[in-house]
């Protein structure tokens, strides 16, 4: 049990942490803005409707659009921070070079992916803004707008992972730091 622990420190010193960039942190701070406006929409509807038995009946449309704000501009928060889930039993029984070779390869086969959405995201909204498409509800909100926040979200994402793999390239290619598991590059 103690070796767990210090297995488990010694990867906390370790870990693949960049410190934030500038577009990491305008992201965060954009979720950071948007939960506020939707815990304020949210809870200006509650209080209309318990008190003035009356409705805005927007705050589920623009509550939806904020969410979708949070979930996408959270995605390169989450990979500078090496927030995501990782496969610790694996990871574990690697050498520190094979655990530095695996960051690498799922570092390619995200960027691969993080592009592949991006591009798909770029063509969806490219269709929405020509055909001029709208939500059908008592804003009409064109749906490109927060479709293209999906669209930042994503190209954010596919510049945190080339950061990321440029550190764990950096990282594996200095055989002293990997060895060591050591810090940042």
């Amino acid at each position: 049990m103690a070796q767990i622990e210090q297995d488990r420190a010694q990867r906390g010193r370790s870990a693949r942490r960049l410190e934030e960039g500038i577009v990491e942190r305008a992201c965060k701070y954009a979720c950071v803005a948007a939960l506020a406006v939707m815990l304020v929409v949210v809870g200006l509807d509650i209080l209309t409707r318990s008190l003035l038995n009356f409705s805005f009946e927007i705050s589920d449309e623009l509550g939806g659009y904020l969410l979708v704000v949070i979930t996408f501009l959270s995605l390169p928060v989450c990979q500078v921070s090496d927030s995501f889930h990782h496969v610790e039993l694996v990871q574990s029984r690697l050498s520190p070079f094979g655990r530095a070779l695996s960051h690498v390869i799922f570092d390619l086969l995200s960027l691969a992916f993080s592009g592949l959405l991006l591009w798909q995201l770029v063509r969806f909204e490219i269709a929405s803004f020509r055909f001029d498409d709208h939500a059908p509800t008592y804003l009409a909100t064109p749906l490109w707008l927060p479709q293209a926040a999906m669209m930042l979200g994503a190209a954010a994402l596919c510049f945190s992972v080339m950061r990321t793999l440029a550190a764990d390239i950096t990282r594996l290619r200095t055989p002293g730091r990997t060895a060591e598991g050591a810090g940042e590059p």
